[in-house]
């Protein structure tokens, strides 16, 4: 072997030995990152000036949350979200809404994310609704989240509803 190849096999034998075996490190999160998730939330309960209204309390509402987040770092992101939403009463059903919901993600930690969300609704409504979302079960594909939306609405001549609600899904 000349001077050379021993160089390069020194070389190699040096970085094993020093970084603690040959075998492939898993490779770190690439940003921006991309997850899709879909999801099922139920409305609990709403309060305005006009009282306290709870779901199943002569119709029930639910909706399908779809969306997209785009992660810039693992601390904040984009997402957008679109939900359907079906109102079932006196032996009917229909799809009554339909929200837009951008929003900010920021990453608080141990699994939890705080989205931002704006909310623009098909029925004329518009606000913000904060998301504290947490994953309870994380596979190497997948996740299974809970979350706690606070929405809360204004407009349309209608007087301003908070609301409180319980959504679960799957994140991928």
């Amino acid at each position: 072997m000349r001077m050379g190849n021993y160089h390069y096999l020194f070389t190699v034998l040096s970085a094993i030995v020093f970084t603690g075996s040959a075998k492939a490190q898993a490779p770190a999160a690439v940003y921006p990152k991309i997850t899709g998730y879909i999801g099922v939330i139920h409305p609990i309960v709403s309060f305005s000036k006009e009282g306290t209204h709870t779901n199943f309390d002569g119709a029930y509402v639910g909706g399908m949350p779809t969306g997209i987040n785009i992660w810039k770092s693992p601390k904040i992101g984009f997402s957008f979200e679109v939900v359907p939403f079906i109102r079932a009463a006196d032996g009917t059903s229909k799809m009554n809404n339909l929200l837009f919901h951008p929003g900010l993600l920021v990453s608080l930690g141990h699994g939890f994310v705080l989205a931002n969300r704006l909310a623009f609704e098909t029925s004329g409504r518009y606000g913000v609704t904060p998301v504290l979302n947490k994953v309870i079960i994380k596979k190497k594909d997948y996740s299974y989240f809970i979350a706690l939306p606070v929405p809360a609405r204004f407009g349309n001549n209608q007087p301003a509803i908070v609301g409180v609600g319980f959504q679960f899904g799957i994140s991928f």
